[in-house]
Parts: structure tokens; sequence; C-alpha cells
């Protein structure tokens, strides 16, 4: 088995069945395997797993006192912008773009953390990073963490039921999966700590991250605008958590192809480019998927890129050293000499093996 296919931990119910087809459990099956996961009592590797879901469980009575004591127009208002505009945006830029596919590079470690913590932080990075590796190998397939094809709770479920890693992999495949964080700044288990904790990054960073990150911002939220601010601010990180898993969903055409000539050339996976996902957090998904390594996803004169326009400011301003703009690449492909109607066929995958060619099936 190649390693990208192991390097997640398999769910009890399976990825695929002996014909090579799809698992698709029942919704109960989906909340037992969830349940099993987060429980530490069975296994303290679960922890980050329930670290996952602690986040937005604690920020349930952030909801609570917003909706009865501090609930305005106003507010929610400020509730839908920081969730899917600030949130979203940043979701590209740091677990995307940067932790995932190290599509550009900070000059200094301070921009790094400072980049890192511009908003609330909703779940551990390493739950987003290698599963959405695998993600871009196994697109639409069995063995794809949030494969749409499994059904909407199998998307939203999947942070604990598919995306951790796997708790059991042998020194040299563990290096290769720590690989995929190295850059991040996230701080990283030895094998042996591994072999403890079931993890890439030690439980006492990614808790103390977090914590901190949590009170810094409760604090200017509540220097700006009070209780009222932070407890709305708050729901909106809850709100993202759960908008980022239902993305899983929709921005895979719920599982059907859905693709629109001219706007989708990507017929390899079933990603599409949707305008409020581009338009308020530089999500062209499809675009994504052709060049998974470039700093820019936006390449057509409509498909506005806010995170792209951060990066490239960062540059400007000496904050990001270098980056990879593909823009030019599809354009001469897909746009220009008459090639509008070229496409990736449905067959394979469009992830680009110089980039991390130790994945490669």
């Amino acid at each position: 088995m190649a390693f990208i296919d192991h390097v997640l931990e398999a769910p009890s119910y399976g990825w695929k069945d002996e014909n090579g087809n799809l698992i698709v459990p029942t919704t109960r099956q989906l909340w037992i395997e969830a349940f099993s996961r987060i429980n530490v009592f069975k296994t303290k590797k679960n922890w980050i797993t329930l670290v996952s879901w602690l986040m937005v469980v604690l920020m349930l009575p952030f909801f609570f006192s917003f909706l009865f004591y501090y609930f305005s127009w106003p507010l929610v208002i400020a509730i839908v912008v920081y969730s899917m505009v600030v949130m979203g945006t940043h979701g590209t830029i740091w677990f995307h773009r940067y932790c995932t596919h190290n599509s550009y590079k900070f000059s200094h470690p301070v921009w790094r953390i400072i980049t890192q913590h511009l908003v609330i932080k909703t779940f551990p990075e390493e739950i987003y990073v290698v599963s959405h590796h695998v993600h871009h190998v196994n697109s639409d397939v069995p063995g794809d963490p949030y494969n749409p094809k499994g059904g909407f709770m199998y998307c939203m479920l999947s942070d604990v039921n598919h995306q951790r890693i796997n708790k059991n992999l042998n020194e040299q495949d563990y290096k290769r999966a720590a690989h995929f964080m190295k850059h991040t700044g996230v701080q990283l288990n030895t094998y042996t700590q591994y072999q403890e904790w079931g993890s890439l990054a030690t439980p006492l960073y990614t808790i103390g991250m977090w914590v901190a990150n949590w009170v810094c911002w409760y604090a200017i939220f509540y220097w700006i605008g009070g209780n009222g601010l932070a407890c709305a601010m708050f729901t909106a990180g809850m709100l993202w958590f759960v908008l980022v898993r239902a993305f899983n969903y929709t921005g895979h055409g719920k599982g059907e192809a859905h693709h629109k000539d001219g706007i989708d050339f990507d017929r390899s996976n079933l990603s599409l480019n949707q305008s409020r996902p581009g338009l308020f957090a530089g999500e062209w998904h499809n675009n994504h998927h052709l060049y998974p390594g470039s700093a820019r996803a936006g390449f057509q004169s409509f498909q506005l890129d806010v995170p792209w326009i951060y990066i490239y400011s960062l540059y400007k301003m000496g904050m990001v050293t270098s980056y990879k703009d593909s823009k030019k690449e599809f354009r001469k492909k897909f746009l220009e000499k008459g090639h509008s109607r070229d496409m990736v066929p449905l067959a394979g995958t469009a992830y680009t093996n110089d980039q991390l060619p130790h994945i490669t099936k």
C-alpha cells in the first residue's frame, strides 16, 4: 500500500469494500465512530480529535451569551462578515496555501506567527494539513477523507472520523508525514513521543497556542466593543467551523459533476469554482485543484482573490520572500491561442508531483 493511502487512520467501517467501491456508512455509524475517536479514556492518542471538537463545544457559551444577552442586527452582520470573509480568507491564506501547499515563504518566523493567529483559532493545523494532501491525491474516490459521495455527514464529521493520522506508522512513514508540517512552525513530536501521543503535534504546543489565541482575541474584541462584540466574534468562529466542513461537501458538487464550461477546467475531480467561496475567501476550488501549489487561485478577470492580495502585499513589504503564481500558466494553457475549450479530463489526479514527489503513488 502506498504511503499516501495509509497515512490517515482508516475508519472502522473502512474506505472501500472488496470490489473497490466506496463504503457509505449510515449516520448512526458516523456518530458512533466520532464519539469513539474523541474518547481519551479509551486511549490518550485520541487527544487531538477531542481538542478539535472541544474548540467548537467551548464556543457554545459565547453563542448563547450573544443570543440571549447581546443580540443585535449590527452584530449579526459582523458575525456573517467575520465568519464568511475574514475567517474564510484566513483559512485560505494559512491552512490551505501555506500550511498544506507551502506556496509562499515568510522572510522571518514572526510574520508566520502573526499570519497564523490573525483570527480566532478553531482547529489544530495537523487535522487539516495531512488529510488535505490525501484529498488531492484521492479526490472523490475511496480514501478521500471528505469524499462528497459519502454524503453530507460523511464530510461534516470527517475531522474526527477520517482526517486523523494513522497512529501506527513506522518511523520512516512518520518522518514522511512530519515533512508535511515541518515548515509551519508547529512543534512536532519525536517518533518516540508520537508512539505515546499518536499525533504529529505536541499536546503542550497545541493546547498552549489555542488558549493564548483565545485569551488575546477575547481581550482585543472586548477592548473594541465589550462582551457583546467578543461573544459575537466567537460565535462567528463557531459558524466558520461548521461552514468549512460543509464546503468540503458543496465544493465538490455534493458528489455529482456540476462543472461549467469556461469556468471549471479541471474535470479530473468534482471540484467547482463557486462564486461565494471564491469572492469571499479566494477559494476558487477547481483552479486550486489544477494548480494546488499556487499562492493565487483567482486566474480569470472576474475571480477576485483576497488571500492572494494579502500574500502579495506581504511580498511587496518584504515579509514574504517568494511565492508561486500559476496564473500565466493557466491562461496560456486554457485561455490563449484558442485553447479555451481545453480541459483536464476526468481521469487521474491533477496534483503536482514537483511539490511533494515523495507521495506519488
